[in-house]
């Protein structure tokens, strides 16, 4: 299937393109639901969301960001991921913050957010996510046909639908978005 300037197969065919966890993931799908996954291979040198976008002729709409957060409250400390297309912002201090429960919510570093979810920065995706976080999805991104989200790795895209992702363990769909931003 063609989107944007590139051709994707099926990702259950290429596992070579998904990082470890997000292959597990769909494999482990259940009833056939990872067989509209779809996954092209990519410049890791483009993966960041407005670079990929512009180059392979794909709105910025038509990709979500999957961003890892910590949160805290008292001595706890725990993880989520949030997605909203690449054209939106999340209200992370607002709605995120208050969804949580968590007093105190900031970016997950980059060398936590790559340990814990066993994927490359830049490439993070909701597929295989850790069992135990919670992942909230802007309304949009549910609500959309086809999209590009990362594989795990810097180096391909997947293409996904919106239903999919909601589909996913642990996901949420709550209105995330401040609205148009980067």
């Amino acid at each position: 299937m063609r989107f944007g300037t590139l051709e994707f197969t099926p990702a259950l065919d290429s596992p070579e393109l998904l990082a470890p966890p997000t292959a597990t993931a769909l494999a482990a799908a259940p009833d056939g639901a990872a067989g509209d996954v779809l996954v092209a291979a990519i410049d890791p040198g483009l993966a960041d969301t407005a670079a990929f976008c512009e180059h392979h002729e794909i709105s910025l709409a038509d990709g979500a960001n999957c961003v890892v957060v910590q949160a805290r409250r008292g001595e706890r400390t725990w993880y989520a991921a949030l997605l909203v297309r690449g054209s939106d912002r999340a209200d992370v201090n607002g709605v995120v913050r208050r969804y949580l429960d968590a007093r105190r919510l900031s970016f997950a570093s980059m060398d936590d957010a790559v340990a814990l979810t066993g994927m490359e920065y830049g490439g993070i995706t909701p597929v295989g996510l850790p069992a135990d976080w919670p992942l909230l999805l802007d309304e949009p991104v549910a609500a959309h046909e086809r999209l590009i989200v990362g594989s795990g790795i810097r180096g391909s895209k997947l293409l996904v639908t919106g239903r999919f992702l909601a589909g996913l363990p642990n996901a949420e769909v709550l209105a995330l978005a401040l609205g148009a931003g980067v």
